[in-house]
């Protein structure tokens, strides 16, 4: 098999994606072609994500499963994958041995704003995770205690986008679930990087 200059490029930035994040524990993505690492996240970043998890799980139709920290790709370049806060995917995709889910699959993806990355959160996410037709794709910011629901994918461009506070309850339509966002935590004034 002959592989293209372009595959052999991603090809390569693949395999320097996956070590590393085996040296450095840290979590990457490859974004556009662009290889991007994550911290861990702090302590309220994980917290909001569990309350979102906890109120999912019980809520969620039947052939549904929220999975933590677990990858999709892009359509048309499997190479190209993110990795958001949480994703709810059909329960076939969630029993899979394969690291990546497929688009199709990926009902919801949640992204919480960290505080050293907010414009990959707020910006090159958005058309990334239309790109790959997730229906519903909600950004929670605890800097400033909202929330961003994009809907309905097409051609690469959310055609819908809400923006409210903490406190709004948050309505997947797709999935019939609605989220509460009143308690969820707030960046400090102090402390590095969420």
């Amino acid at each position: 098999m002959t592989l293209t200059v372009p595959e052999v490029r991603m090809s390569m930035l693949r395999k320097a994606a996956e070590a590393a994040e085996e040296a450095t524990g840290l979590r990457a993505e490859i974004i556009r072609g662009v290889l991007m690492m994550s911290p861990t996240p702090r302590l309220k970043h994980a917290h909001i994500i569990n309350a979102i998890y906890d109120q999912l799980r019980p809520a969620l139709p039947e052939g549904y499963e929220p999975l933590q920290v677990a990858s999709l790709s892009l359509p048309h370049d499997p190479e190209d994958y993110a990795t958001p806060d949480l994703m709810v995917c059909d329960v076939a995709t969630a029993d899979s041995d394969d690291w990546l889910a497929e688009p199709g699959s990926v009902e919801f993806v949640l992204e919480v704003v960290s505080r050293g990355n907010s414009t990959k959160d707020t910006r090159d996410m958005v058309g990334w995770y239309a790109e790959a037709e997730v229906p519903a794709y909600l950004v929670v910011d605890p800097r400033d205690g909202t929330w961003t629901l994009h809907t309905e994918p097409r051609d690469g461009v959310y055609q819908g986008r809400l923006h409210k506070r903490y406190g709004d309850d948050v309505v997947l339509d797709g999935l019939k679930v609605r989220l509460r966002t009143d308690g969820l935590p707030l960046y400090g004034d102090a402390g590095a990087a969420g």
